[in-house]
């Protein structure tokens, strides 16, 4: 105890001087702290990234997407096909048709007349009771204009098709499950089946509740459950099981997309690449779930890099200014390590009363530094996430207004896109300084400053106390 007690002391012998090391060494901690919180919040968006949408992949019809371009239907054949390629753990057919609300005055299951219009210039497939629950608006209005010169010509009112997906189980195009806020999935899959899930902005539209009626074709529906997607654009639609949509728009055997579930995010490329052998490439386009997964992956891991390699340069620092403070302070006590040693002190001792010291003031640094930590690290790992994304796009061609779809995707404005890319899907990490991240940098930086302090310590003590005393 008499060491502790006499380490601690030691500690604050220089008061201005100790509160100068101790400012110093909380820069360095505080900026390694940063460093490490920053790499387990990037670490963790990689993984949240890869596991939402990173082993996901679409097929669509060569030359199709969204609705727009050409190409053939896919059949349930070519998703036989895809299910049996190597690596994927599951695949779902769908057809995507859009539904006019009938012309004239029809009755829902909530008794509400309404005068539905026409439905415009956007491809039905069928019609429906439904009532649309998102209003044209500007851009409805210029999709379903007949291109009349000067704009002067009136537009006949009409509402927005219902979009309707014909489905095989319990997931969505984009692979996630449904979420499904009253009522139940389907369990009756087969082409007569009456069953449908319908999304809650348009359910509340046309006053629908699970157990109420409306009608696809001359085919009375009933709701089973209601859904929130999550925008009110998603929420205006309607699943359907995938024989029925096919019955109901004479569609047998046909699919708009096949969506696809890999194994791994490690198979995706090989997978894709099988799929496209398997089905042939001039008759399918496969896609990533997102084109831009693969520049935010390779951008975080930058940041990761970098981050990790900071640590260790703030965590060597750190260990450096321990040593070198502690070489100063050995050789200003070479006397007493003299005396130590001379009335019977061993090395043991002499080295553990120098790395107690250093540990006070390490400790002193460490609190001092998980502050700065907490109130950098933020900004720290916005930056360098802001920084790398920004310097990987500007390393990458331009892409082509070729690529965007209806506006939207890589080249709509300038090849840079609405949402810029990788930095829409990265979105914002948040960082927080937790008990595991303070305990991990603070073992590394109490295992540095030790060595820092007990280098110095050593080899004075190993001198012999009468050539000590000598050379004072």
């Amino acid at each position: 105890m008499g060491v502790v007690s006499r380490s601690v002391g030691n500690a604050f012998r220089n008061k201005v001087r100790s509160g100068a090391v101790i400012v110093i060494l909380a820069v360095a901690i505080g900026l390694a702290l940063a460093m490490l919180v920053a790499n387990q919040a990037v670490a963790s968006k990689v993984d949240s990234l890869k596991a939402s949408i990173g082993n996901n992949l679409t097929i669509n019809p060569a030359g199709a997407r969204g609705g727009f371009g050409g190409g053939t239907p896919l059949t349930t054949a070519q998703l036989t096909k895809a299910a049996a390629v190597p690596h994927v753990a599951a695949a779902q057919g769908l057809l995507a048709v859009r539904l006019a609300t009938n012309n004239g005055t029809t009755t829902g299951s909530s008794g509400s007349s309404n005068d539905s219009g026409r439905a415009g210039r956007f491809g039905t497939a069928g019609t429906t009771s439904l009532q649309s629950a998102v209003a044209p608006g500007v851009l409805g209005a210029r999709n379903n204009s007949a291109g009349a010169s000067g704009g002067t010509a009136a537009t006949p009112s009409f509402s927005l098709p219902i979009q309707a997906t014909g489905i095989t189980g319990s997931l969505t195009a984009s692979g996630t499950a449904f979420n499904i806020t009253s009522g139940s999935g389907f369990s009756d899959f087969a082409g007569t089946s009456t069953q449908a899930l319908v999304g809650s902005t348009l359910a509340t539209k046309n006053g629908l509740k699970v157990g109420s009626t409306f009608t696809v074709q001359d085919r009375t529906m009933k709701v089973t459950g209601i859904f929130d997607a999550g925008t009110a654009f998603d929420n205006n639609a309607i699943y359907l099981p995938l024989a029925a949509t096919q019955t109901l728009t004479d569609q047998a055997g046909q699919l708009s997309s096949i969506s696809v579930v890999v194994d791994s995010i490690d198979n995706v490329s090989t997978t894709q690449t099988a799929l496209t052998d398997a089905l042939g490439s001039s008759t399918v386009d496969v896609t990533a779930g997102s084109t831009n997964l693969q520049s935010a992956v390779t951008s975080l891991g930058s940041v990761q890099n970098i981050s990790l390699i900071a640590f260790i340069a703030s965590l060597v620092t750190a260990g450096l200014i321990v040593l070198l403070i502690m070489i100063m302070v050995v050789r200003e006590r070479r006397r007493e390590i003299g005396v130590l040693k001379a009335i019977g002190a061993g090395n043991r001792t002499i080295g553990l009363q120098f790395v107690i010291e250093a540990l006070v003031l390490v400790a002193l640094g460490t609190v001092v530094g998980s502050i700065v930590a907490a109130f950098s690290s933020n900004p720290i790992v916005s930056a360098l996430v802001a920084s790398n994304t920004t310097s990987n796009a500007a390393g990458r061609p331009r892409q082509g207004a070729a690529n965007a779809v209806g506006g939207f995707g890589g080249g709509g404005f300038g090849g840079r896109g609405v949402f810029s890319g990788a930095n829409q899907l990265i979105g914002t990490i948040s960082t927080s300084v937790g008990w595991q991240t303070l305990v991990i940098g603070a073992v590394g930086i109490l295992a540095i400053a030790a060595i820092g302090a007990l280098v110095p310590a050593l080899l004075t003590a190993k001198v012999r106390p009468i050539e000590v005393l000598r050379g004072e």
